[in-house]
């Protein structure tokens, strides 16, 4: 997105009292203990296994490792992970993982 698009949204989103999430697409996750996984506003899976999530995002890649890891519900969007999780990171566009 360009620059001042992005000004224009962070500032409606500020006096509009807007989640940034929201108006800046940015990811939501969720995380309920080390258990479950909730990740909004993804833009599609790029690896899977038992230990590891890979998902697209505007500004790079998320990984979700883990250990047992299934994917309990996927949408356009958003993807619920179950399983025992170790950790969430996020890798920018540009990073050696992104």
């Amino acid at each position: 997105m360009p620059r001042v698009g992005r000004k224009l949204r962070k500032w409606t989103a500020a006096i509009l009292d807007l989640p940034q999430d929201v108006a800046l697409d940015l990811p939501r996750v969720t995380m309920i203990g080390g258990l479950q996984v909730t990740v909004e506003n993804h833009r599609g899976v790029l690896h899977f296994s038992p230990k590891t999530l890979r998902l697209a995002m505007d500004r790079g890649v998320m990984e979700v490792t883990g250990d047992n890891l299934v994917i309990r519900n996927i949408g356009a969007e958003e993807v619920f992970v179950e399983g025992q999780i170790f950790g969430v990171t996020l890798h920018p566009k540009g990073s050696p993982s992104g």
